[in-house]
C-alpha cells in the first residue's frame, strides 16, 4: 500500500506546484468594481433584439464595426471583420463582396472627407483604405517609440485629427493570437495599460491622450470635437476626455457601472437636443471576475486550468442608447443570445445594424421601432 500512496501523495505535490508556481501570462491586480445591478431599471431586461434580421457577410464572421453608404442610390454597408477583410454589403439584394484586405485585423471603420476608409487595425494599426478599396496604407503604428499593439476603435475631428484606441499595450493581439485573447488578458489582469491615441494627418504626429485603462476600447467624437467618448471595457465605464478648448486634458467619467462590457460606441441621431450615441455591450459582466477583483491569486490560477473554465462572454445581446450627458435613452436586447458579442450599433436609412464580435452575420432592425 505504501507505494500506491507515495505515488498519490507525488502526484498530489505536482499538482500543488504546477497550480500555484507555473508561469502564467498575466499578473492580476487588485481593484474594487461597483456591485453589479444586472439587468434592471434603466437597463430592464427586454426582447426588442431578438427577432433582428440577418444580412450575409459572405464566408467571413465578426463584423466589428460598418460604415453605411449611399451609392447609385442604395444603401450600401461596409463592414469590417475578423478575417482581416472589409466586406461590401449590398442590402437590397442581401449579397456580400470582398472590398479590401488588410493584411491584419480591421475593427473599427469610419470615413474620412475625402472619402477615404479609416481603419484601426489591431495587427497593424491606424490605417487608410482608399476609396475603391485598392490601396491600403499604414497612417500609424507606433508612438513614441512603443508599438500601436491593439489598435481598436476611433473616430474623427471636425479638422481631422483622428481618434482612436490602442487597447492594452501588454497583450498585443498578434502576440496573443486573436482580438478575443488578447482581450481576456487584459481584462482578467487588470493592469490598466490601454491608451488613448491621435493621429494628425496633417502633420503626420502621433501622440498619446489618455493612458492608464483597462482594455481601451470605443471612440466616439462629442458634438463640437473638443472632446471624446472613450469605453473603458474592464471598468464597465464610459470617460469624456477633453481634447481641445479650455479644459483640454480634463477627464471625467461620463457614466459607470454599467452591467455589461462595453465594446464599441458610435455616434447616434439628435434628441432633445442632445447628440446620442449607441454603445455596445459585448457581454453581461462576469460575478466570479467581480467576486475575484481583490484576490489575484484566483484570477492568475484560472490560466492554469483548462480554456473552458476562464473568463469568456456570454450569449446575451444588449446596445445601449444614450446621449451626451450619460443619460440611458433606451436598451435593445436579446436575452437568449442567439446574435452574440453585439459590439455595437450604427443607425442607417432607416435601420440600426448591429455589430459582431463573433458572428458569421451582420444584424439590424428597423429604427426607430
Amino acid at each position: 500500500m505504501k507505494t500506491p500512496l507515495k505515488i498519490v501523495g507525488a502526484l498530489l505535490i505536482l499538482a500543488i506546484a504546477y497550480l500555484t508556481l507555473w508561469p502564467v501570462p498575466v499578473d492580476p491586480q487588485p481593484w474594487s468594481p461597483q456591485t453589479d445591478r444586472g439587468f434592471t431599471g434603466d437597463f430592464a431586461a427586454n426582447t426588442r433584439l431578438a427577432d433582428l434580421e440577418k444580412l450575409t457577410i459572405g464566408d467571413f464572421h465578426g463584423p466589428e464595426d460598418v460604415v453605411v453608404a449611399s451609392e447609385d442610390g442604395r444603401e450600401i454597408i461596409y463592414t469590417t471583420s475578423q478575417d482581416g477583410v472589409i466586406i461590401r454589403v449590398d442590402t437590397a439584394a442581401n449579397s456580400a463582396s470582398v472590398f479590401a484586405t488588410t493584411g491584419g485585423v480591421p475593427l473599427g471603420m469610419e470615413r474620412d472627407a475625402e472619402g477615404n476608409f479609416i481603419v484601426a487595425d489591431a495587427f497593424r494599426g491606424l490605417l487608410s483604405v482608399s476609396p475603391d478599396g485598392k490601396a491600403v496604407s499604414v497612417l500609424t503604428d507606433s508612438v513614441g517609440g512603443t508599438p500601436i499593439a491593439y489598435a481598436d476603435d476611433l473616430d474623427i475631428a471636425a479638422n481631422g485629427v483622428i481618434y482612436f484606441s490602442d487597447a492594452s499595450t501588454k497583450f498585443g493581439a498578434e502576440a496573443a493570437g486573436s482580438t478575443l485573447a488578447a482581450s481576456l488578458m487584459e481584462i482578467s489582469e487588470h493592469g490598466k495599460t490601454g491608451r488613448v491615441l491621435s493621429f494628425d494627418p496633417a502633420t503626420g504626429k502621433t501622440d498619446v491622450i489618455a493612458d492608464g485603462y483597462s482594455f481601451a476600447n470605443g471612440v466616439a467624437m462629442c458634438p463640437d470635437s473638443n472632446c471624446i467618448l472613450v469605453n473603458e471595457t474592464g471598468e464597465y465605464s464610459i470617460d469624456r476626455i477633453y481634447v481641445a478648448g479650455p479644459r483640454k486634458g480634463e477627464v471625467e467619467t461620463l457614466i459607470d457601472n454599467l452591467p455589461g462590457f462595453p465594446d464599441n460606441i458610435n455616434r447616434g441621431g439628435i434628441v432633445d437636443g442632445k447628440q446620442t450615441y449607441w454603445v455596445g455591450l459585448a457581454s453581461p459582466r462576469s460575478q466570479p471576475l467581480d467576486d475575484a477583483a481583490q484576490t489575484p491569486f484566483i484570477r492568475a490560477l484560472s490560466y492554469r486550468l483548462p480554456p473552458s473554465l476562464r473568463l469568456s462572454p456570454s450569449a446575451y445581446g444588449i446596445v445601449v442608447q444614450i446621449d451626451e450627458d450619460g443619460r440611458v435613452l433606451q436598451t435593445l436586447q436579446d436575452p437568449s443570445g442567439t446574435y452574440p458579442v453585439t459590439t455595437g450599433a450604427i443607425e442607417g436609412d432607416g435601420w440600426l445594424y448591429i455589430t459582431s464580435l463573433t458572428s458569421p452575420h451582420l444584424g439590424r432592425v428597423r429604427y426607430p421601432q
